[in-house]
């Protein structure tokens, strides 16, 4: 219908060009003022023992670096752990480091899986 033109082209423009505008104004900004933009590293933690909580999480990472969030995934009926989290590091140096000590280490008897974060599927 032709009144819903307008309402599309909006959310085209919401959905595509404000991501697209908004990092290229962030990388144009922070290259102005010296300093160089990158986002933060976000790694997936799977396999983690159902007793982790978020605040237990980003105490283990914070021995790799600057911990910015740690998030254990729950059940949403239940509120138990499902086994895996995200945690997002400050840093690219950090994140190595994490991933290079915590993968593979054991944490109160199951072997943990830490590895890049990927994008969230649509």
């Amino acid at each position: 219908m032709w009144y819903n033109v307008p309402v599309r082209i909006a959310y085209f423009s919401v959905l595509i060009w404000f991501p697209l505008v908004s990092r290229w104004f962030l990388e144009k900004a922070s290259n102005f003022l010296g300093g160089e933009y990158k986002l933060n590293t976000k790694l997936y933690v799977g396999n983690l023992p159902y007793s982790i909580n978020d605040a237990q999480l980003m105490e283990i990472f914070s021995q790799a670096g600057n911990v910015v969030s740690a998030v254990v995934i729950t059940d949403r009926n239940t509120g138990r752990s499902k086994g895996f989290g995200f945690v997002e590091m400050g840093d690219e140096e950090s994140a190595k480091k994490a991933i290079e000590t915590f993968n593979g280490s054991d944490m109160e008897g199951r072997k943990l899986v830490v590895n890049e974060a990927r994008p969230k599927a649509e």
